[in-house]
């Protein structure tokens, strides 16, 4: 293979027991992290959204063609917008749109069509999924692994939240088209996620959950004959 358009990748070989560390630290880390839908309306500097979704954006795509579009909203016109449309939805799946089974799944959670935190959060970002790219010439160029990649980028967006020490909840009401409408966005992107961000509440409750433990989520291939 030709090395052209390729750069030298050297990062420094850490000893064993300091990618042990880093491993046990990091796991630690993001294993206290929580779903929050209670949050403190302080600000939180733009400038700290935008490192997040730098970190995101650091996430691999397919043919790099980085498919992903954050839309950061601050502004309270828009929150509540985006909140009245997101209620309205959630009323007709608590209604009867969901089915029971669904239902039943989320009754430990405590959820239903209200979300006030869409308006308390200080900061709400939108990913969007980029279905295809637009050329200069406004031709169209196809992305790849599109919903791989974007969901990607949305787990390393919610491991930086955590590591900042903020909070998130990635909210997915469906159908999502109203926020392509509130936020005016092009035909090629499609809503993926709405994320609150900001600083839990001093007062914020979590469902006692127990993750699954690694046995669980773990599995090796049976050992193949010699």
């Amino acid at each position: 293979m030709s090395n052209d358009g390729f750069v030298p990748y050297r990062p420094p070989r850490l000893p064993m027991n300091e990618v042990e560390r880093r491993a046990r630290a990091f796991y630690e880390l993001v294993d206290s992290r929580r779903s929050v839908r209670m949050f403190d309306p302080d600000p939180v500097p733009r400038a700290v959204i935008d490192d997040l979704v730098r970190a995101a954006s650091t996430a691999p795509s397919g043919a790099h063609r980085q498919p992903w579009r954050f839309v950061v909203i601050g502004d309270p016109r828009t929150k509540r917008l985006i909140r009245e449309a997101a209620e309205a939805e959630e009323a007709v799946n608590y209604g009867g749109r969901l089915p029971a089974d669904w239902l039943e799944a989320l009754a430990p959670l405590g959820t239903d069509e209200n979300k006030p935190y869409l308006e308390v959060a200080p900061w709400l970002v939108v990913l969007f999924e980029e279905r295809y790219g637009i050329n200069p010439d406004g031709s169209h160029r196809k992305n790849f692994y599109v919903k791989e990649s974007v969901g990607i980028a949305a787990g390393m967006f919610v491991a930086a939240v955590h590591a900042a020490g903020l909070a998130t909840l990635p909210h997915t009401p469906s159908p999502m088209a109203f926020l392509a409408k509130v936020l005016d966005r092009p035909e090629n992107e499609r809503p993926f996620a709405l994320f609150p961000v900001g600083y839990p509440a001093t007062d914020c409750v979590v469902p006692d959950l127990t993750r699954k433990s690694l046995d669980e989520v773990v599995s090796e291939p049976p050992t193949p004959d010699s």
